[in-house]
This record gives structure tokens, sequence and C-alpha cells, in this order.
């Protein structure tokens, strides 16, 4: 932000995005009033970063670390933004998961500062106003949540507000989305957490969830209110319960801009990596079976996305989908089973009952397995081995956050196969060794794909965002790995990369939306450069 001389003295020491600490010229301090309240000495920003990364190393847990950079975003957002940028391995486990996930559960006792807007079922009638007091009018991304399902979880209520705090902020740190055009929202609804109800810190409405037409009038208002407030806002909704993510993505997706990350977002990266792991594991895509343990949102927005791909390398929908096969609490999801959810249904296949997943392994003969359970462990001993056995180069995702929820660590995965997995997990673990080899194991985090198919969204205003948006960025991302990063065990680039990795995901993205007629903007001449343009940097 441009400061100009209506902002004065401890205004502006106070202001997030105008602060600059001690690194405020001399002739600054003299013209905004800043003499006396500062140190004498001009800093430049790297001294600044020097800095916070010696104060950031003094705390043992993340959780410590987390609130430490929490209060820098709210006390220098230009710096705060520069430090993430500056080593995003270090710091976006820290920002978000898994560390966020504590932040989550422990919202209510280390909030400092409210960040974002708090709209609350009992807010009806009223939306409108409450949404226009918030002081950007330029907002083109909002990550929505109502906190019923956060990472593995489960409902946090208004706690989960870190989800969509930790979301922008990577939006901003890896594809350059300006801070000043997000809005995190949480919409609170109630929960059924007891430990929440009962704790006086708590922040939410201290009710039961709401449901039915309460809850679908509710959403109506909210969406009806953002888009008359923020035309060409794209609303990113996060972490809802599976039934409530895949029909609110049906009602809106043809309305407005809109996605949902854990349906399209988790399918983009998992498919990515995928499309990496397929290319080195000796068999066509037309070849490889997919067995997913855990058969919610997750699972059937990747097996969707993976049956598109299948279409576009010659197969029909029904021989596409055959591919997909879910596995949860009940066995096996066959045509057989009853009372599926519809979008279940879709993936249910003509089979006899299985109900253990070894036995499932055995049978179907995966090429990989994915997990998207939110078991910690479900992929035991066992599992492992089973899929090993039947493959050469097996390949195993625990997609599930956080840590604790994975459904295997990368130690059993690589010490089990001997090496041999292709392995991408959810959250972050060390690097392994087996037999003399070290392997550095991927996280399939979707910080690859939304934040890259948000800089083409912002480059190209499209009225809808499609699945195979999120295709075309999964493809794009699968294409910068190399052989030499699957023989150490990557089938991502390196996180340390993102910035340029997103980028170029965008340009793709971007090029492909206006080849389809499909921006509302009209097509540059330099679309790489168009893109670029869109881009925000910090700096003073």
């Amino acid at each position: 932000m441009q400061l100009t001389f209506t902002h004065h003295g401890y205004q502006i020491l106070r202001d997030p995005h105008l602060n600059k600490g001690n690194a405020f010229t001399s002739d600054e301090r003299i013209d905004f009033g800043l003499r006396g309240l500062l140190p004498n000495v001009v800093e430049t920003i790297d001294t600044q970063i020097q800095r916070v990364e010696e104060q950031v190393d003094q705390f043992d847990k993340p959780i410590n670390k987390y609130i430490y950079l929490t209060q820098l975003q709210d006390n220098n957002q230009t710096l705060f933004f520069r430090t993430v940028m500056k080593d995003p391995a270090k710091y976006f486990p820290i920002v978000y998961t898994p560390t966020v996930g504590e932040a989550c559960e422990k919202f209510g006792h280390i909030l400092r500062r409210p960040r974002g807007l708090y709209i609350s079922i009992a807010d009806r009638g009223q939306i409108r106003d409450l949404i226009r007091n918030w002081p950007e009018a330029d907002v083109r991304f909002a990550v929505v949540s109502d906190g019923e399902r956060i990472l593995g979880l489960g409902d946090l209520g208004v706690c989960g507000m870190g989800i969509p705090i930790g979301k922008l902020t990577l939006y901003t740190a890896c594809a350059g989305i300006h801070p000043n055009q997000t809005l995190p929202i949480m919409l609170d609804v109630g929960t059924n957490n007891e430990v929440f109800l009962k704790d006086p810190l708590y922040l939410g409405l201290k009710t039961p969830r709401v449901r039915g037409k309460e809850y679908d009038d509710f959403l109506e208002e909210f969406v009806y209110a953002m888009t008359e407030a923020f035309p060409k806002v794209c609303i990113q909704w996060e972490d809802f319960a599976g039934p409530n993510a895949v029909s609110i993505l049906a009602k809106y997706r043809d309305r407005i801009c809109t996605f949902n990350d854990d349906i399209q977002g988790t399918a983009g990266v998992a498919v990515a990596g995928l499309l990496a792991a397929c290319k080195y594991n000796g068999r066509p895509m037309t070849e490889q079976r997919f067995l997913f343990f855990g058969a919610g949102s997750a699972a059937t927005g990747i097996s969707g996305l993976l049956t598109i791909m299948l279409q576009e390398h010659g197969l029909s929908y029904e021989e596409a989908k055959k591919h997909c096969w879910l596995f949860n609490s009940g066995g096996l999801v066959v045509a057989s089973r009853k009372n599926l959810d519809d979008y279940k249904m879709v993936y249910a296949h003509e089979h006899p009952e299985i109900t253990d997943f070894v036995e499932a392994i055995e049978t179907l003969k995966p090429t990989a397995i994915i997990g998207a359970s939110t078991i910690g462990g479900a992929f035991t001993k066992e599992v492992i081995e089973a899929v090993a056995r039947i493959n050469e180069r097996p390949i195993i995702f625990p997609l599930s956050n956080p840590n604790s929820h994975s459904e295997c660590t990368a130690e059993d995965a690589f010490t089990l196969t001997n090496g041999r997995v292709l392995f991408a997990s959810g959250s972050p673990f060390n690097p392994v060794t087996v037999g003399g080899s070290t392997y550095f194991p991927s996280q399939g985090n979707n910080v690859y794909i939304f934040p890259a198919v948000g800089l083409a969204i912002l480059a190209t205003e499209p009225e809808h965002v499609s699945d195979q948006m999120f295709l075309w960025a999964a493809r794009a991302l699968a294409s910068q790995v190399t052989e030499e990063m699957v023989t150490r065990g990557i089938i991502y680039p390196p996180i340390s990369e993102i910035r340029a990795v997103a980028t170029e995901i965008a340009i793709d993205v971007a090029t492909r939306i206006f080849d389809g007629g499909l921006a509302t903007v009209d097509r540059p001449a330099d679309i790489a450069k168009f893109v670029k343009s869109k881009m925000y940097y910090p700096e003073y």
C-alpha cells in the first residue's frame, strides 16, 4: 500500500499494510511523523528477516512458531510474506500443515487479533451489510469454511478459521495473489464438538449445528451478498463435511466462479503425483488401477479427475470409472451396498463384497493405493507388503492430514518395500535411508495446485471454474518432475521452488482458458508476461 500524507505516526506503525518498522527511511520518518517512534537505525528488509529468523528459531514447539509468525503478519504484512517466501520448505509446515491443525484445535486460546470475516447464522437478513464492513473493495479470492471437517480433526467450529487464513497465505506466498485481494471467512452455524461447547474460550455459537433448509438458505444469502459486494470474487469452499461439500459445489459451480479445494484441488495434486509415478512404474495409464482407502469427497473427487483423464486416453466413461475403486468402513464400495450417498454410487461397481482391505488388494490387484480416510496407520505392514507383492514399483499415497492421521509413515512405506515405493503423503516426512540409499518423501500438498489455478483465474477472469482446469494444472505440474527426481523418491518439484512452479502452471492453465474462449478479458499478445504482471511481490 502506498503511503500518503493522510497517514501519520502511530497510525502507520499499527497498520500491517503500511508498517515497515525500522526500514522507514529518514525522509519518511520526517514526512509521516515517525521521528522518535523508532530506533535511529534504518534497516533493510534483509536485516529484518535475519531478526525474524533468529526469533523464530528460539521456539522449540511449532505452535509457538505459528503464534509468533501470526503476530508478525498482524504487525508487518510485507515482512511476513517476504520471510515465508524466502524459505517455503521451512515456513509452510508452520503457517499451514501440519502445524495449522494444532492451531485450529487451540484457536480460542491463542487468538491475538481477529482476521477475516465471521458470519453467523444469527446474522441472517443482515449478511449484505456485514460483508460491506470489510475494508477492501477488490476481493478476488475468499476461502470459506463452516469448520465441520477440519483436516482429519473433525468438527472444530469457528476454530477452523485457521484453515482459510492459512490457505490465503499460500495464495500470496506461492502465486503472488495480493493479500489485499484475499478474504478468509468462517460461517458459524454452530458445532457438535462437546469439548468446545463447554469451553468458556470457544469463540463461536454454542449451539448444535444447523442443518437442512435453514442452512441452505443461510448459504444462499451469503453467496448472493458476496457476489454482489465483490463481482469478480472466486469463492473457494474449504473443509466442509463430505455431503455438504459435494452438494454445495454442485449447486453453485455453474452459477458463480467457485471451486472446492478438498475435492478439486486435492484431485489435481493427487492426479499430478499419479501421473508422475505412473510414468515410472512401467505401465501405461490405461493399465493402472487405483484403490482408495476412504470414500468421501476427496476420494471421489480424485476418482472423478482420473476418470476424465482416462477418457482422454481413449477409454469410454464406463471403462474409465472401473479403474477407480473405493473402500471405507463398510468394506469395498460395490453396487450391492445399501444406503450409499449418490456421489459414492458412481464408483460402486459390480463385485462381491469384501470387508478386509488386504483381501481387496489381493483381489483387485491395484497399482496404487491412496489414503483419504483420516485414519492414522490404516496402511499396516500387511497392507504395504500386499501391494508391494503385486507391483515392482508400488504407488502408495497416504494423503490424510495432519501427520497423526496419515495412513502410514514414509519410513514404513520405503522400508517395507525396500525403497521400491513411489510415495507421496499429505503432510511432510523426513528423509528415509534404506539399504544405503536416502529417499526424500514427496508431500502431495494442494499448495502445488490451488494457488496456481487461482493466479490463472485472476488473470483470465472466467465466469466458472471447471474440473478440466485442475486436470490442466495436474499435467503442468507432473511435467516438471524428472526421472532423476523419481530415483530419489521425489514425485513433486521441491517446495523451495514453489513460486516458479506455480507461475509455470498458471501460465499453462491461463493459456488453455484463453484457447477455450473461457476468459472474459482480452487475450494478451504475451500470456506469460501478462500472468506475471498480476503477481504481487512483498517489498517496501
